[in-house]
């Protein structure tokens, strides 16, 4: 494999970021800030704990992941989509730079600045609750691997997107919604017997809960079962961009 056609679209896409500074970062941090205050405020007032964390503190790894999920996705799939729109895609596929190369390059890139971003976004958090990280090591897996796997879906979509208007329903109208009902703000325990049941067919649930037990011990479901999870996602995307580039699907006029 050659390092540096990846360096150099790897570079190119982080160049991108450093010159979109304020939207790439600081408008992620301080939205997530925003949620902070709302729901420490509102919410947390009425719940002073959540399996005997602080809520203010129980929230933040879901906060953590609502962002890194659609982040990953809207970085990869615009880093993607950008070229293939202004038609440099062909030069791309045409140079001596093997698939391989083409993904690491752009999904690494993605992956870095989400990363980036929720360590920052960890970090500013410290500022309104207390935290601790029971297992660092877990929690670090979790964030890459997590940012990883939904950079690739990013890649996926941003290949199958024929215009800007698809870039964002995916992350919108799916990946949003699905974290929300995912437990980021709140412990599937405290539901009914029925809504448990159908919460956890909610892919979200397995990687929000095994995010947070890397914080505090506690989880809605096993550790196991957040890692299978977050595998099979990972699997999934590695064979569908295996299949696009088979194919040529939405690559080839």
């Amino acid at each position: 494999m050659n390092l540096y056609p990846v360096r150099a679209i790897y570079m190119a896409e982080m160049a991108r970021t450093r010159r979109t500074l304020l939207q790439s970062i600081v408008s992620p941090v301080i939205s997530t800030s925003l949620y902070f205050v709302v729901f420490g405020a509102a919410i947390g007032s009425r719940i002073s704990e959540v399996n005997g964390v602080s809520y203010g503190a129980f929230i933040v790894p879901g906060l953590i992941m609502l962002m890194l999920l659609t982040q990953s996705v809207s970085n990869a799939s615009f880093g993607i989509f950008f070229p293939k729109f202004s038609g440099s895609i062909y030069e791309l596929l045409s140079a001596p730079i093997s698939h391989l190369e083409i993904v690491l390059g752009y999904v690494g890139a993605a992956a870095s600045k989400s990363i980036l971003l929720g360590l920052i976004i960890l970090a500013t958090s410290g500022f309104f609750v207390p935290l601790e990280v029971a297992h660092p090591l877990w929690m670090l897996t979790f964030l890459v691997l997590t940012a990883v796997t939904f950079s690739l879906l990013g890649f996926i979509i941003g290949i199958w997107a024929e215009g800007f208007d698809r870039l964002q329903l995916v992350p919108l109208l799916v990946i949003t919604p699905l974290t929300f009902l995912g437990g980021s703000f709140y412990s599937i325990d405290m539901l009914p017997p029925f809504w448990q049941g159908v919460t956890l067919l909610n892919p979200v649930v397995y990687l929000v809960s095994g995010f947070r037990w890397s914080f505090y011990g506690i989880s809605d479901v096993s550790l196991g079962a957040s890692v299978a999870m977050i595998g099979l996602f990972l699997a999934a995307c590695l064979a569908t961009i295996g299949w696009i580039f088979r194919t040529g699907y939405r690559l080839k006029p």
